[in-house]
């Protein structure tokens, strides 16, 4: 790693978070009510970032990253759940806590250009305004480090031009270096690509790998764009309020010495055994409303749920068989003897 850019100690160090991660966020909700309506940004979202990472959150417009951002810069409270940053519980830190929080332990970067920089000052004006109001460098050092990262950025040629000189590309990245100007721990980047063209964006987004690769600067970007993930080694997709899928990138050599890019998505499970299936995967097998799981000694498996069987029809008493009435017998007209007994007439007696 290169050291043409010092760290500074700063930071609030307030309570310590769980182990393990620069960013941390346990079931964290957020809840916005208007005109009696509630409306749930965050529905019980889990996020674990390491130190030094960087990380791309990628999700459609109303899936919840816009609020993810806003909750860890500080310029939003939860609602419920934990959220951690380097060290500072998000949800109990008070108004002097949370001005320091902001102005030296995180950076941001905003899609609008104009929101990052000041149009009256300079690019070198803009990059030493931090380091005036924190005041955590000595006067004599403020130049040099202000020229080292504009020369980082690559942008140590529009040091005495304002913003309205500079174009597209040249703004965001100057306002990358207004940023880490004050050696944040974590760097978040709220579509820091959306107003620019695709040439200019490739140039952004190597510029925050830079930044990341020299510093060691927890990032993590926020967009919509898919293609921002190709530029970082971690992704995490956001749906409905809640991380749904991460795919993690590495480079593997084979056995004859070339190097390939592997790529793999994994579902997120979160702590009471929730996931969210790929879109595609749910539509190629027509999942909805219930699926059938099955526990296998490696895996489990998914299979929509079966048609409901045919209901077996009820079996009824069979009919008693039919018995052939006895013939009919005619009555038989009978007369009294002289000897008293009953003599029958025969047929042809009568």
């Amino acid at each position: 790693m290169s050291t043409t850019i010092e760290l500074m100690d700063g930071g609030a160090q307030t309570s310590a978070g769980p182990a393990g991660g620069e960013i941390r966020c346990g079931d964290l909700v957020r809840i916005f009510a208007t005109d009696g309506v509630e409306v749930q940004a965050l529905q019980g979202l889990t996020l674990s970032v390491d130190p030094g990472e960087i990380v791309a959150v990628v999700g459609a417009s109303g899936s919840g990253k816009s609020t993810l951002l806003t909750i860890l810069s500080g310029l939003d409270t939860p609602t419920g759940g934990s959220a951690v940053v380097a060290g500072t519980d998000l949800l109990t830190m008070g108004h002097a806590e949370r001005v320091r929080y902001q102005r030296s332990t995180v950076g941001f970067v905003w899609q609008q250009t104009s929101r990052n920089l000041l149009p009256y000052l300079t690019a070198s004006e803009n990059v030493r305004l931090p380091l005036e109001l924190a005041n955590a460098v000595p006067r004599r050092e403020r130049r040099r480090r202000v020229d080292a990262l504009l020369e980082l950025l690559e942008v140590g040629h529009v040091a005495g031009r304002r913003p309205g000189e500079m174009s597209g590309g040249e703004q965001q990245r100057t306002a990358i270096a207004v940023a880490v100007a004050n050696s944040p721990r974590v760097l978040l980047a709220d579509e820091p690509t959306g107003e620019l063209d695709e040439a200019t964006s490739v140039e952004v987004l190597e510029a925050l790998r830079g930044v990341n690769r020299e510093t060691g600067v927890t990032t993590l970007i926020v967009t919509h764009d898919p293609t921002v993930s190709e530029h970082v080694a971690r992704t995490i997709q956001i749906r409905d309020g809640r991380t749904s899928t991460e795919t993690l990138r590495r480079t593997e050599t084979d056995e004859h010495g070339q190097a390939r890019h592997v790529s793999e998505e994994f579902a997120v499970l979160d702590r009471v055994g929730r996931l969210q299936l790929p879109q595609d995967f749910v539509h190629a097998l027509d999942l909805r409303d219930r699926v059938r799981l099955a526990l296998e000694p490696d895996h489990v498996g998914v299979w929509p749920a079966a048609p409901a069987p045919a209901a077996e029809p009820v079996p009824t008493a069979e009919p008693a068989p039919l018995v052939e009435p006895a013939p009919l017998v005619e009555p038989v007209e009978t007369r009294p003897g002289l000897d008293g007994l009953d003599h029958r007439k025969t047929e042809e007696e009568r």
